[in-house]
């Protein structure tokens, strides 16, 4: 089998990894309830701890409550921006992996969203105030917290500044990479 062959879609995996930006600045056009669906049903095949799926999601497309969640973290303001928030609770279990598995959901639903002609932007609501501010707004169910959640819409292209106080690019392999014999 030819290394072709063999990694016959690792260029579009790679292209969708290398490719998707976090997005802050959307068109006001509505994201359809289907194109969330189907973003939906393929991150749920994200892997998690011992396949305890310790996630679930919120999608908000009031503009009060958007604009609420957008007043709960230091970064969160982009919420108040995007047509459709997704949030996401993850359950208040103890366990230390939890939020791991929350991250890798979270990149699960921007690369499905990318796939879809989304842009996204993961933010994260706190402290712990404004975490139990946000499940009173999503009158969340008791024993899940929404510490994250997810800016979704149609990119506004001619609406995508930099920030400028935040290191552009990405550090070279062997500067990250060490290998032990």
């Amino acid at each position: 089998m030819s290394d072709s062959s063999a990694t016959g879609s690792v260029g579009a995996v790679d292209e969708a990894i290398t490719t998707l930006r976090a997005v802050r600045h959307f068109m006001p056009n509505p994201v359809p309830r289907v194109t969330i669906e189907e973003v939906i049903n393929v991150a749920r095949w994200t892997g998690s701890a011992r396949n305890r799926q310790p996630w679930r999601f919120v999608a908000v497309t009031d503009p009060r409550m958007r604009a609420g969640l957008s007043r709960l973290g230091d970064y969160a303001m982009l919420l108040g921006r995007a047509p459709l928030v997704l949030v996401l609770l993850s359950e208040d279990n103890g366990f230390a992996d939890t939020e791991f598995d929350l991250g890798r959901i979270a990149q699960s639903v921007c690369l499905a969203a990318q796939q879809r002609g989304l842009g996204s932007c993961v933010t994260t609501l706190h402290p712990d105030d404004n975490v139990r501010a946000a499940a009173e707004i999503l009158d969340a169910p008791p024993g899940w917290l929404p510490r994250h959640a997810i800016a979704l819409g149609y990119t506004d292209d001619d609406n995508q500044r930099s920030p400028t106080a935040i290191p552009v690019g990405r550090l070279p392999v062997e500067d990250l990479l060490t290998w032990v014999p």
